[in-house]
């Protein structure tokens, strides 16, 4: 979100400082490069006393109505104020005539009926099929990103199906009349946002609004500078800026901080799209790890109690003599199976090697606690078996605790509850220990 508000922010130095040529590319290089580039001839110093003299104003406005929750109102209004003020100044100095650049020209009323002009036939259909279906992939990404955002920010639930269809809708509407390919807007979303505005009501009103402007008083906004506009959408995605958040989510996850980071770089450094994309591939990535390298730990009895927990969690828990016990906190699959079979193997190999140095009893049961463990399939059964056998080349039994029924159904139906035997499946790591224990030797 951040790296939409710079971007964003970026696109609107164009109006603000009164530059006429201006990169269409939205990178913070190119941007900058074409500001700094036009600082001696491009630059319109009436446009940039306009433009930052109103932002200031609204800056300030918010700062008052986050001090004093009453003066709400105050930010509220300070758009349409500015607008009304900066146009009038323009007017009355005719300021247009020295460089400022001006809306000018609105063609009143709305677009005319284009229905009768699609068409389905011709050499460009399979094109504008393929520019359609690209667009429509990165509008409905896009919308799906900023709605989920403010989403988190007003604490309320985004049904993406609901997204999709209502922009398809937008869109196919929208095409009877010339429109646009419309989407959610970042620029808008920030502004209703800082606005206060909490329903689909504001989006009606602001139509309506629209509507009569376009109808009635457009001719009234023909001095309207663009610096204002500018200023009023960067005042807006200021507070888009968030960077508590990325302070926290370097605190709780840093695989999570590399993909906001990567999203954050993206966006600033190439485009919005390339943004999502770069983090949309790192958490792909991060739920690959995840799924192909997961968890398993060795446990422990917690004193004076029945309750077997991780080792490096509570280092107070102490091994049972004569026993490992091992828990997987994953589904078996085929992209993992093999993986837990040699982590398994290689945490037994530790644990023998420990009681050679400190002259214990050998390991006699290996417990594998499978209460974690919500699925598994062929290829996980497999290695199962294939662990079974090596433990019986060590004279080492496999003992299972706690598989839930999906997998238990799944061990008899490949029938390798039999092979293990149905003595050596418990319901619990206590009651495997309990009866093992006295069958162990000395």
């Amino acid at each position: 979100m951040a790296g939409a508000a710079i971007t964003i922010g970026l696109q609107q130095l164009k109006g603000l400082l009164g530059v006429k040529i201006f990169t269409k590319k939205t990178d913070v290089v190119s941007v900058m490069r074409s500001v700094w580039t036009n600082v001696h001839h491009g630059w319109n110093w009436e446009t940039c006393v306009i433009g930052i003299t109103f932002l200031a104003f609204l800056l300030l406005t918010k700062y008052i109505g986050k001090r004093n929750k009453r003066l709400f109102w105050v930010p509220a209004i300070a758009p349409l104020i500015s607008v009304i003020v900066a146009t009038f100044c323009v007017f009355i100095t005719r300021a247009d005539k020295k460089g400022v650049q001006i809306v000018r020209h609105i063609e009143r009323g709305i677009n005319p009926p284009s229905l009768d002009q699609i068409h389905f036939t011709g050499s460009y259909v399979l094109t504008g099929f393929r520019i359609g279906a690209i667009a429509g992939l990165i509008a409905l990404t896009e919308a799906v990103a900023i709605g989920r955002t403010f989403a988190a920010m007003k604490d309320y639930h985004l049904d993406g199906n609901k997204e999709m269809v209502a922009l398809g809708t937008m869109n196919i509407v929208g095409s009877m009349t010339s429109c646009y390919v419309a989407t959610g807007s970042f620029s808008r979303s920030a502004v209703n946002y800082m606005a206060g505005c909490n329903t689909a009501v504001s989006n009606i009103v602001m139509s309506i609004v629209v509507l009569l402007t376009l109808e009635v008083i457009t001719p009234l906004f023909k001095y309207t500078p663009n610096a204002i506009l500018a200023s009023i959408i960067i005042s807006a995605v200021v507070g888009l800026f968030d960077y508590q958040a990325m302070i926290l989510i370097w605190k709780i996850d840093k695989f999570d901080f590399v993909a906001c980071m990567g999203a954050f770089f993206g966006v600033v450094f190439i485009s919005i799209e390339i943004g999502l994309l770069i983090a949309v591939a790192i958490s792909f990535a991060k739920i690959l790890l995840q799924v192909t390298r997961p968890r398993t730990a060795v446990l422990g009895k917690i004193p004076r109690t029945s309750v077997y927990r991780n080792t490096q969690q509570y280092p107070e828990a102490t091994k049972v003599p004569g026993v490992l016990i091992v828990r997987v906190d994953s589904a078996i699959y085929f992209s993992n199976s093999n993986y837990i079979r040699e982590r398994i193997l290689r945490l037994l190999s530790d644990e023998e090697e420990n009681h050679k140095e400190n002259d214990q009893s050998r390991v006699q049961y290996l417990i594998v606690e499978m209460s974690p463990v919500t699925d598994i399939d062929t290829s996980g059964i497999h290695s199962l078996e294939d662990l079974q056998k090596s433990l019986g080349k060590r004279h080492i039994q496999l003992v299972l605790a706690n598989p839930g029924q999906t997998v238990l159904d799944k061990l008899h139906a490949s029938e390798f509850a039999s092979k293990v035997g149905e003595d050596n499946i418990f319901l619990t790591v206590g009651d495997a220990v309990s009866t093992l224990a006295p069958k162990m030797e000395p």
